[in-house]
């Protein structure tokens, strides 16, 4: 079974305030795949998820570097950005494996890790919708919908 839950973004503020919500479920070993085109927010999201989490105000993009981590009270946070990278097997040079096991991880373009992407993750889109962007959220273990569940009683 497939719990999703979908909202409209009318702003970047709307955008942060999702990043943020999200953050307040993460526990060690969670992969949020950040799903969008150019533009389409992951990486504001993804930035208001590391800053409410780990109370930082700097947090710089992972575009050229492929990796970001953050240490959080529970655990290490890692934002990684996949765009550059030109085939799959690359993410094992920068650690995507030891990640998704020792901490929290945030991917934007998960598509890029093909088939090493695990199945059980919260997958967020971003779509263009109107003036904003439409958010979809997913996941599909028991422990991922409920904490979904949580986000969609808020």
């Amino acid at each position: 079974m497939e719990k999703i839950i979908e909202t409209f973004l009318a702003s970047e503020a709307d955008t942060v305030n999702w990043g943020q919500k999200l953050s307040s479920i993460a526990q060690k070993g969670d992969v949020f795949a950040l799903y969008g085109t150019l533009g389409m927010g992951k990486s504001v999201l993804a930035r208001a998820f590391v800053q409410k989490l780990c109370g930082l105000q700097e947090v710089p993009s992972p575009t050229f570097t492929l990796l970001q981590s953050y240490e959080a009270p529970n655990f290490e946070v890692f934002h990684f950005d996949l765009y550059r990278i030109k085939s799959a097997e690359e993410i094992f040079e920068i650690g995507v494996e030891e990640a998704i096991y020792s901490g929290v991880s945030l991917i934007e373009w998960p598509e890029k890790m093909g088939g090493y992407l695990p199945r059980d993750i919260f997958k967020v889109e971003l779509f263009p919708q109107d003036n904003g962007r439409r958010l979809q959220i997913s996941a599909v273990s028991q422990n991922k919908i409920r904490r979904l569940q949580q986000l969609s009683e808020d």
